[in-house]
């Protein structure tokens, strides 16, 4: 639909420069699985997976059954899908007559994959997650044991492609010593499941932050989310990494622009309110431009009268309340100003930049839930 009010854009050359960096901290041994859950953080699954097909990227890993079965359905080519969170027994078959592989996190879902399993025909291709101190998910020693009779009791109906855990904040120093015991415990987990003679194909723990912040673990795959859309899990992950270098650059870039266009232009009278309610009182005749976005389409109600956009390569400012479809900008000092002309929200326009911490920091959230907030329906357009 070529209708709507905004679209992302998502570009392939910044897309290509963050692999390289990926490639650089990973190094030849560790292979990536691309984390599109989310809806790829927001950049949308069916835009963005062929894009890393087309980049050469061959392993995902998804949160949800739901999720799987949209990567699945736009990849042209193979690629090996992993859910690392919910799937229900319904979709187990599904799962494993495709080789989409999944986490064992309890018996019962063991279980359920053998069960399944005997149904289809195929072995059920599982990733035990070892419960190291996350406290979220994960099998605890004694269930891992129970856990490893029964797959050694039925190896033609589960096959084991991994054992793997998740930090509980690897982007904070605040959470070192927590981490360290993860790491120790993981080691005393995953040398039970070897001893035990499962020949499992990856051991992984890292994700984005752990990749760069504990290099020892990342092994032979490593979850890789938030780094490849350009963003770092946190700016202390940044100030680290960058303390060694000479340039302090950041070696990542964006991969995604958000834009929408002038809906209509008006002049207010000095002592007029704009919009809803009287939060905003024009100190002075003013010209304004509505944008046909609101919270109703991903733009934050907390963004009322602080919010930023860019516009003739000029940043400006949000005029009261954003309303769930429309917000109005301040255009009394920008020439030239007509209706259709383009809008940022999130990216750059000329010299100008609105990035998506600028944005985050004014709606009082994080990269990551600001991402995936984006509507599933705007448009996603892959552009250079």
């Amino acid at each position: 639909m070529k209708w709507q009010s905004s679209k992302v854009q998502i570009s392939k050359s910044c897309y290509r420069k963050n692999l390289k960096f990926i490639e650089s901290i990973l190094g030849p041994n560790t292979k990536m699985s691309s984390v599109v859950k989310g809806n790829a953080y927001g950049h949308g699954i069916e835009s963005f997976v062929p894009l890393a097909r087309e980049c050469g990227i061959d392993h995902f890993s998804v949160f949800s059954a739901d999720e799987a079965y949209r990567v699945f359905n736009c990849c042209e080519k193979p690629a090996t899908i992993m859910i690392m969170g919910l799937i229900l027994e319904e979709a187990m078959e599904w799962a494993i007559q495709n080789e989409v592989e999944f986490y064992i996190f309890d018996l019962i879902r063991l279980n359920a994959a053998l069960e399944a399993s005997k149904r289809v025909g195929k072995p059920a291709k599982i990733h035990l997650e070892v419960e190291t101190g996350m406290n979220r998910t994960g099998l605890p020693e004694e269930e891992l044991l129970s856990a490893i009779d029964i797959i050694k009791k039925n190896g033609s109906h589960l096959k084991t492609m991994g054992v793997c855990t998740h930090y509980a904040g690897a982007e904070s120093i605040a959470n070192f010593i927590r981490i360290e015991k993860q790491k120790s415990n993981y080691q005393r987990l995953s040398q039970m499941v070897k001893s035990s003679g499962i020949d499992a194909k990856y051991y992984h723990s890292t994700c984005s932050a752990g990749a760069i912040r504990y290099p020892e673990m990342k092994d032979k795959l490593s979850r890789i989310g938030i780094i490849q859309y350009g963003f770092w899990p946190s700016y202390e992950t940044f100030i680290e990494f960058s303390s060694e270098l000479e340039d302090k650059i950041d070696p990542l870039t964006r991969i995604i622009s958000w834009k929408s266009f002038v809906m209509d232009i008006k002049t207010v009278r000095r002592g007029e309110y704009i919009g809803y309610g009287n939060i905003y009182l024009a100190g002075q005749e003013m010209k304004i431009a509505t944008i046909p976005i609101g919270y109703g389409n991903g733009y934050s109600r907390s963004l009322s009268n602080i919010g930023r956009v860019l516009i003739k390569g000029i940043r400006t400012a949000v005029l009261g309340k954003v309303n769930m479809n429309i917000i109005s900008i301040d255009v009394t000092n920008i020439p030239g100003v007509e209706k259709g002309d383009e809008v940022v929200l999130i990216g750059k326009q000329g010299n100008m930049e609105i990035s998506v911490a600028d944005f985050g920091d004014a709606s009082k959230q994080i990269n990551y839930e600001l991402l995936t907030r984006l509507p599933q329906n705007l448009p996603r357009e892959i552009i250079d």
